[in-house]
């Protein structure tokens, strides 16, 4: 693994996003942020990253249909993993049907995001 995990969070709430970035900074993690599913499509033609965080819920297009138009235009993506509010069963089996590593319900605790981030990082390793 490099010496630096690079992550993209990609979620529409500045302050979701401002908490997220305080706790994964802290652990040591190198971040960029997006408040939108087409943000996070730019950014992701001109840089990589070794994980993506996302929301499913966005007001333009949602992170599964950030997922499927990446896969769609043959992007080879990073271990992603969804944080959301939407915990309905069918969200998780969509989700997890996408390839995610994880899929977390929002509000999660530091120790199981870290965790979960870990986690996909080893596994995809």
């Amino acid at each position: 693994m490099p010496d630096f995990i690079r992550i993209l969070i990609v979620d529409d709430e500045p302050d979701t996003v401002d908490l997220i970035e305080l706790t994964l900074r802290t652990a040591g993690y190198v971040l960029q942020s997006a408040y939108s599913a087409s943000e996070a499509k730019q950014i992701i033609k001109d840089e990589r990253f070794d994980l993506m965080l996302l929301d499913v819920m966005m007001p333009e297009s949602s992170g599964f249909d950030l997922v499927e138009e990446l896969k769609q235009d043959g992007w080879k993506l990073p271990p992603f993993l969804f944080l959301t509010a939407r915990s309905r069963p069918e969200d998780v089996k969509a989700g997890n049907d996408l390839g995610a590593k994880g899929y977390l319900v929002k509000p999660v605790t530091r120790g199981k995001l870290i965790d979960a981030i870990q986690a996909a990082l080893y596994e995809s390793s």
